[in-house]
C-alpha cells in the first residue's frame, strides 16, 4: 500500500512516498485555479454582485482576492473555511479600481501578475506597483508590457521586465497586436485592457490557449468574436456578470489521473471536473499514449460559448506507449507536461516534447528541474532548448526529488513515489499548497 511520511527540516516539509497498491475510488478535484483567478478579477470589475460557487481557496487565489479587496472590492465568503467554498463579490467597476498604500502583493500567482496590469491600465491617473515572491521577481512582464504600452498605458518594470513594476493607467486605445507566443495569460491581460480602451482590440495566437477569460466576458455582456482575423473584444460596452460556478481543475486532477494510469490495478473516476476543449489537451495526450479514459469531453476546436462544461472522468490503469507532443499541443496543456516526462519513463519509446519553452519562465524553469527531478529517480530524460527528451525504461527506481518551490514538481513527485520500485522522497512538499492544499490527503485516500 502507498503511503505518505512527513520529516520535517530547513523551514519545509519532506514527504515520502512509498510505492504500493492500486488506486481506487472517487475524487473531487479542487475548484480550477485558472477560473478562480478570474473570476475574482471579473467579479471586481463588474457593476453588479457576482456570486462564485466552488472558488478555490488557496495560496495563490487567495492572493487575488486579496488584490481585488485592496483595490476596492468587497468579498464575503461562505461558511466554509479552506478548500472550496461560496463567494459574493461586490466589485468597483469596470474603472473604479482605487489606489492604495505600498505595492500589491501577487505572492506566487503569475496569473493574477499577468492579468491584474490589463484592468488597471485603463485607470486614468492611478497608480499601482506589483511585487511577490523570489519566484515572481524571476518571471518576467515584458510580454504584458509592450502591448499595455502600445495602448497607451505605462508599464514601469526592474530591469525593463521584471518585478517589482508599476502599471499607471491611462486612456487606452483599442490595437491590433499579434502575440509572439501564445499565452492565456497574456492574452487575457490585453483583452482585460481592451474592454476599457476607445474602440476595438483585435489579438492573434500563433496558436490556441485558453479560453476562460473570453466565456466570461461573453457571460458579462461583452461583444467577444473570433473570425480568421482572430480575436476581437470591443471597449466601452457595459460588463455586468451574476454568477460564476467554477468547475474541478483538471490540472490538479492530471496528477491524481497519471497515478492512476501509473499503478497496476488502479481506475478512480473523478468527479465534476472541467472539460473544456482549451484545458484537455493532457487528456487528449494520454489517449494517444494508451490509456484509457471514459467520459466526455467538449470537442477539440469547440467554438467556446459562455459557460464552462463539466463531467466526470474514469480512469484505468493501462500500458503506455511513447508520443510526441508538438508546439501547438502546448499551450493547451502548458501544466501537464512535467506530467508528460513521468509518464514517458514508463511508456515504451521515446517521447518528446517541443516547443515548450514556456515552461522555462513558470514557477521554476521547469524543464531544467523536471529533467533533473526525474534523472535522479533513475529515469533516461534529456533537456533540449524548447522541451525533453524522454527514453522509457518502463519505470523509476525511486529517491529524492527537490520541488525547488514549485507545486505541480512537488506533486509530479508524489505520483512517481507511489508509481517507482522504492519510493521518493519529495523535498519541499508544502509547495502543493499553492495550487492544492488537499492534495497529500486526497491522494492517500485513493491508496488506502
Amino acid at each position: 500500500r502507498g503511503s505518505a511520511s512527513p520529516r520535517r527540516g530547513r523551514g519545509m516539509t519532506d514527504l515520502r512516498f512509498d510505492p504500493g497498491g492500486r488506486l481506487r475510488g472517487e475524487l473531487i478535484a479542487p475548484a480550477d485555479k485558472s477560473i478562480s483567478h478570474r473570476a475574482a478579477l471579473l467579479g471586481a470589475i463588474s457593476a453588479e454582485p457576482v456570486e462564485v460557487e466552488n472558488y478555490l481557496h488557496a495560496a495563490d487565489t487567495d492572493a487575488t482576492l486579496a488584490a481585488v479587496r485592496r483595490l476596492g472590492a468587497v468579498v464575503e465568503t461562505g461558511d466554509r473555511g479552506g478548500g472550496n467554498g461560496r463567494l459574493v463579490i461586490r466589485g468597483v467597476g469596470l474603472r473604479g479600481a482605487r489606489e492604495c498604500d505600498g505595492p500589491i502583493d501577487v505572492a506566487n500567482a503569475g496569473t493574477l501578475m499577468r492579468l491584474l496590469p490589463g484592468w488597471l491600465a485603463g485607470q486614468d491617473g492611478r497608480s499601482w506597483t506589483l511585487d511577490g515572491d523570489a519566484s515572481i521577481r524571476r518571471r518576467p512582464v515584458d510580454r504584458i508590457a509592450a502591448p499595455l504600452r502600445e495602448m497607451g498605458a505605462r508599464l514601469d518594470a526592474r530591469d525593463g521586465r521584471f518585478a517589482p513594476f508599476r502599471i499607471t493607467g491611462s486612456p487606452l486605445h483599442g490595437i491590433t497586436y499579434a502575440m509572439p507566443v501564445a499565452s492565456a495569460q497574456v492574452k487575457s491581460c490585453i483583452l482585460l485592457a481592451g474592454i476599457a480602451a476607445d474602440g476595438e482590440t483585435t489579438v492573434t495566437e500563433p496558436a490556441a490557449s485558453r479560453d476562460h477569460t473570453e466565456r466570461m466576458l461573453r457571460a458579462g455582456g461583452v461583444g467577444v468574436r473570433r473570425d480568421e482575423a482572430g480575436l476581437h473584444v470591443s471597449g466601452g460596452e457595459p460588463f455586468s456578470l451574476h454568477r460564476i460556478r467554477v468547475p474541478g481543475d483538471l490540472s490538479s486532477a492530471a496528477f491524481a489521473i497519471a497515478a492512476a494510469v501509473l499503478v497496476p490495478g488502479s481506475e478512480v473516476i473523478v468527479r465534476n471536473v472541467g472539460v473544456n476543449w482549451t484545458r484537455t489537451g493532457f487528456i487528449r495526450i494520454l489517449v494517444r499514449m494508451g490509456a484509457t479514459v471514459g467520459g466526455e469531453l467538449e470537442p477539440a476546436g469547440a467554438p467556446g460559448g459562455d459557460t464552462e462544461p463539466i463531467e466526470d472522468l474514469e480512469i484505468r490503469h493501462g500500458r503506455l506507449r511513447a508520443a510526441v507532443v508538438e508546439a501547438a499541443e502546448v499551450p493547451l496543456t502548458i501544466d501537464e507536461l512535467p506530467l508528460v516526462g513521468l509518464l514517458g519513463c514508463f511508456a515504451e519509446g521515446q517521447t518528446i516534447v517541443r516547443g515548450a519553452g514556456e515552461l522555462r519562465l513558470k514557477e521554476s524553469d521547469r524543464i531544467a528541474t523536471v529533467v533533473e527531478g526525474l534523472r535522479g529517480l533513475g529515469g533516461e530524460i534529456e533537456a533540449t532548448v524548447d522541451g525533453f527528451v524522454v527514453t522509457g525504461t518502463g519505470g523509476l527506481r525511486g529517491g529524492r526529488l527537490e520541488a525547488h518551490g514549485d507545486h505541480r514538481l512537488a506533486m509530479m513527485g508524489a505520483v512517481a513515489g507511489l508509481a517507482s520500485r522504492e519510493g521518493v522522497e519529495v523535498i519541499g512538499m508544502e509547495a502543493a499548497a499553492v495550487s492544492y492544499p488537499g492534495f497529500v490527503g486526497e491522494l492517500a485516500g485513493l491508496t488506502g
